[in-house]
């Protein structure tokens, strides 16, 4: 199996800094989006200890060799390791107290399939044959109410609710992530991305951009970051795009 990528992060048009993180490890396919959050510096620190713990980690795991539920479980680990880094963080600083940070993570496994786990709302998606699918599912107090009826799913996306989250690394000791996996198909075009773009484009906007006729990963990432910004751009904006090859 074979893939390219391409990412690009951006402030926005409103913030002040970029507390949106994105790891990369082509060749063993490992790819991560965070989105920290609280405020002046904090959020930076949460999403970088994110990355930078997460994201090496898997990738020494599947360069030793481990794939399917080993690599599953070794993620997690990693994911809760993170998690109680940004707590002892913010325990030892107090300036940094209440910060956090979502953690979105796709790994390409050997046997063609894929691996996403998640906490938070940075979004996982999957463009198929034309079709655009979000797998991840947004840890949100609106998804909630979705979920149960309370909430019509074309209610949500301007809901003043809608970035408020129900899960996130840095804010309980005990983390919990949803995993998902499945096949990967020629031609699959994976996007990992904060809300600062999946909640300024709707998806069509990002399917249409997706099927960009150069099949360019890098045009697409930065199609996606620059609609998000034409949009508004009321929040730091990064894409991450993968592109499986014949």
């Amino acid at each position: 199996m074979r893939w390219q990528y391409a990412g690009r992060s951006d402030v926005g048009k409103v913030r002040q800094g970029n507390e949106d993180a994105l790891f990369a490890d082509e060749a063993r396919g490992v790819f991560i989006v965070a989105d920290g959050m609280g405020g002046h510096v904090a959020g930076e620190v949460a999403s970088q200890i994110a990355t930078e713990m997460v994201g090496p980690g898997v990738s020494r795991a599947v360069e030793q060799g481990l794939r399917g539920e080993d690599l599953q479980e070794r993620a997690l680990e990693l994911i809760e390791e993170a998690n109680r880094a940004i707590m002892e963080r913010a325990d030892n600083e107090p300036e940094k107290r209440g910060m956090g940070t979502t953690v979105t993570l796709l790994a390409l496994m050997p046997g063609s399939r894929y691996l996403f786990q998640q906490v938070g709302d940075s979004r996982g998606y999957l463009f198929r044959d034309g079709a655009l699918t979000q797998i991840t599912r947004d840890h949100t107090v609106v998804q909630q109410q979705v979920d149960r009826g309370a909430l019509a799913p074309e209610q949500a996306r301007d809901h003043p609710l809608s970035h408020i989250l129900t899960r996130a690394l840095g804010t309980e000791f005990d983390v919990e992530t949803d995993t998902y996996s499945d096949q990967v198909k020629v031609g699959d075009i994976f996007l990992l991305c904060s809300d600062g773009l999946s909640g300024m484009l709707p998806d069509e906007e990002i399917r249409r951009i997706l099927l960009s006729p150069t099949g360019d990963v890098q045009q697409m990432a930065d199609g996606l970051v620059a609609a998000a910004n034409e949009a508004g751009g009321l929040d730091n904006i990064t894409a991450l795009v993968v592109k499986i090859l014949p």
